[in-house]
């Protein structure tokens, strides 16, 4: 029974851990620009293609066509965001949620036209792949370790760079109040440049980890719709609060997809989210504010 609960855990939190850093780019562009990114998951999606074209295609080593995807989907974000998504700041909210949403179609359109991509199904070999590790009687895929273990470095690396580098300052400044950071002399359209950059790189990440265990294709950004729960789940406006959100999400649907009937994996995480908004509706780690009237 204990070694049970141990297998189901350990491959929650692996499954979570995809989850939390696909709403850690939810989080990062909501703070900065109070927008919520629908085309994150895709954004994941176009990252592992990148990855599986440097890597498969290129033939390049994985310890250079992973980094070389990363930086090229950084790049790719800062793009969408000078040349989408700056232009429609100041307008309604809903305007801007529409635009993130047709870019995901978008995404997955163009990627189901692209020669080599297209809409068939394709694996991503990695020194780890067909790996077992056991613990006693509890065995897990190198795969799932490898996402705990990436997940937990990347995680320390964001902490690093937002606290202790002038850039990761000026971020936080700006996504507490863009203008005074203006006014304080902070570049505030060039920030939010970087962190949707930022933000695709995570998601390119997540799509990476992701990639060997569901393999790769269109559809696979649609587990951008459980890491959405994830970031309601942590708090839309903790970076923290993501992570472990999408450790929750991970949790429940591990959890529910053995204890309970057929069917209750799916609707898991949105239940979950009902209850927190019910119980605690800025989320568990998000700030109350209150506000005069």
């Amino acid at each position: 029974m204990l070694n049970q609960l141990l297998q189901l855990t350990l491959s929650g939190i692996a499954v979570g851990c995809v989850y939390g850093l696909i709403a850690l780019g939810f989080v990062l562009i909501y703070k900065a620009t109070e927008t919520v990114n629908f085309a994150q998951g895709d954004l994941m999606m176009v990252g592992a293609f990148v990855a599986l074209t440097f890597t498969e295609t290129f033939g390049f080593p994985l310890w250079l066509g992973f980094p070389a995807a990363i930086v090229f989907m950084a790049m790719f974000g800062i793009l969408i965001e000078k040349a989408v998504l700056s232009p429609v700041l100041g307008q309604p909210a809903f305007s801007i949620v529409m635009v993130t949403i047709g870019l995901g179609t978008v995404f997955r359109g163009v990627v189901s036209m692209v020669p080599g991509w297209g809409t068939d199904t394709h694996t991503m070999r990695t020194p780890f792949s067909g790996q077992l590790v056991n613990f006693g009687e509890v065995v897990l895929s190198a795969e799932q370790l490898m996402i705990i273990a990436d997940t937990a470095l990347l995680c320390g690396v964001l902490y690093l760079f937002f606290r202790f580098t002038r850039v990761g300052v000026a971020m936080q400044a700006a996504s507490q109040n863009q203008l005074a950071a203006y006014y304080m002399g902070i570049p505030v359209r060039r920030i939010n440049a970087l962190i949707w950059g930022i933000s695709a790189a995570v998601a390119t990440i997540a799509g990476i980890l992701l990639a060997p265990v569901t393999f790769v294709h269109a559809n696979m950004g649609f587990i951008g719709l459980k890491a959405f729960p994830a970031a309601v789940v942590g708090g839309f406006g903790s970076v923290p609060g993501a992570i472990v959100g999408g450790l929750v999400i991970g949790l429940v649907e591990a959890f529910a997809g053995f204890y309970l009937p057929e069917g209750f994996k799916d609707v898991a995480a949105y239940i979950v989210v009902l209850l927190v908004l019910v119980l605690r509706p800025s989320g568990l780690f998000g700030e109350t504010r209150n506000k005069k009237v």
